[in-house]
């Protein structure tokens, strides 16, 4: 007697927890979950992407200074030179009116668009 109610509440507790075991399987891969899943994916691959962009751009500007230094690059110039300014290509236009900025022709010649 004490051996059947052992076997039956064994049974009874294996039945409940693969029951649940599979219920939260199924939870999991619902669209809804495994739509929040690769957002959360996609977050932690930004944030990483954001990281190494960081950390190369630091590294960049780290070696410009050392490349600067050993080529004297970072010497102060001389006052009595006049200060060169750089223009852009399109710099009469621009110079022009300087708070404007250029806008895409409005027909193009692309013939791979969409229609």
């Amino acid at each position: 007697m004490f051996r059947r109610t052992f076997w039956f509440t064994a049974g009874a507790a294996a039945g409940v927890w693969a029951t649940t075991k599979v219920n939260r399987k199924l939870k999991q891969l619902t669209p809804e979950s495994l739509a929040a899943q690769a957002a959360g994916k996609a977050i932690e691959t930004g944030h990483k992407l954001k990281d190494f962009a960081l950390d190369v751009r630091e590294g960049m500007v780290r070696r410009e200074a050392e490349l600067g230094g050993a080529l004297g690059l970072e010497a102060p110039a001389d006052q009595d030179l006049p200060v060169q300014r750089h223009y852009a290509v399109e710099a009469p236009e621009a110079a022009a009116h300087p708070n404007t900025y250029r806008t895409l022709p409005y027909t193009s010649n692309n013939r791979n668009e969409d229609h």
